[in-house]
């Protein structure tokens, strides 16, 4: 009766220690990245939020939608070994951005640093994605 016991109590801190596992960035999913994220840009005072979503389509992939005080955008895009991409559009038709990240080390999948670059001729900004 003790062993079963002790076998149940090691299985349940096993099912529990998985659930809180942090991955690597190499382990980062599309799983890890849906939700709600919070950007902040490098020199500019507002930043944008992002919902990210499972692409209907393509079943690893990421679509969603930005927010940037109030304009409204698309989001899709990859995440692959640690790094993510991007690509934003205001229309759904032409792409008006890219975003190029990196999962930080050590942040469970939670925060993502890179370029963000438009493709007008504003410069690219560094950006910091944390997920709220």
């Amino acid at each position: 009766m003790k062993a079963l016991l002790a076998g149940l109590l090691l299985a349940g801190a096993t099912a529990v220690a998985g659930a809180d596992a942090c991955p690597s960035p190499a382990d980062v999913t599309q799983a890890h990245l849906l939700g709600l994220w919070r950007a902040e840009f490098e020199g500019l005072p507002q930043g944008a939020t992002l919902l990210l979503e499972r692409h209907p389509e393509y079943a690893q992939s990421l679509r969603g939608a930005i927010n940037r005080n109030g304009g409204r955008g698309l989001v899709a895009g990859d995440i692959e070994d640690g790094a993510l991409t991007l690509e934003e559009s205001a229309d759904g038709r032409r792409i008006d951005a890219a975003w190029l990240g990196d999962v930080v080390e050590g942040s469970c999948g939670r925060e993502i640093r890179g370029s963000w670059q438009p493709q007008d001729d504003r410069p690219a900004r560094s950006f910091v994605l944390r997920k709220l």
